[in-house]
């Protein structure tokens, strides 16, 4: 096995990385797309589809709004679809709706345990997301793991969003690291594309989010089934 001794920090996305996409945010946009619609059964479909969904088998497609957009990506979407809308307006009930993941929430693995194993590594974490800041750290909240993260971000946090590196900038200035000493896991393209632009040590790719073995496989350094293979791969 490779020897990734050289990595000292480890950057997560949050939706589909630490958390199953579909079973946390497959009903809640959904749900999005029924609320904003206002009845219109035909929009709904057109915002769903617009969102991300491919309604011939009910999964999001990697890489659309849905699945790594900010909220702002969302409510261009579905504009974009057809829906008649004030943006800003759009975007903060978006927010408010998308706020219920919270319930929905499935965390891939014990995050308290996993983030545990990681800091006995001595490890820096991260975690930077296109969710809003507020949804990050709801979350971080909500499965315990708050103090054992050095630096959690989202789209509305100054960084910009991904791909864009600017969040990954943003981390290992937090922690004192060169790009090349973190490892950056995800679960679509946007992910990968920013840990390569940046420079990382290590780009690694979960199937628990919306990119398949096939689609990650060629743009990852490694692909794992989910996060909890990680310790034991940083550990060698």
């Amino acid at each position: 096995m490779s020897d990734y001794g050289h990595i000292r920090g480890v950057l997560f996305d949050k939706d589909g990385t630490l958390m199953d996409y579909e079973r946390s945010w497959g009903v809640v946009n959904r749900e999005a797309a029924r609320v904003v619609s206002r009845g219109d059964v035909e929009l709904e479909r057109r915002l769903l589809e617009a969102g991300g969904v491919d309604l011939s088998c009910d999964v999001t497609r990697m890489d659309s709004a849905f699945a790594s957009g900010s909220t702002l990506d969302v409510a261009r979407a579905f504009m974009a679809a057809g829906l008649e809308a004030d943006e800003s307006a759009l975007v903060d009930e978006l927010n408010g709706l998308f706020s219920g993941v919270l319930e929905t929430a499935v965390a891939v693995t014990d995050l308290r345990e996993f983030f545990g194993e990681l800091r006995g590594l001595g490890l820096c974490l991260g975690v930077a997301s296109n969710d809003s800041a507020a949804g990050v750290a709801s979350f971080l909240e909500k499965f315990g793991v708050s103090g054992l993260v050095d630096f959690a971000i989202g789209y509305d946090s100054g960084y910009g969003q991904k791909p864009g590196v600017g969040m990954l900038r943003g981390f290992c200035g937090a922690v004192g690291l060169d790009a090349g000493e973190v490892a950056m896991v995800g679960d679509t393209f946007h992910d990968m594309e920013m840990g390569r632009v940046g420079g990382v040590g290590l780009r690694v790719g979960v199937l628990t989010g919306t990119g398949t073995a096939d689609e990650l496989g060629e743009i990852s350094d490694i692909c794992l089934a989910d996060v909890s293979e990680l310790t034991k791969i940083l550990k060698n």
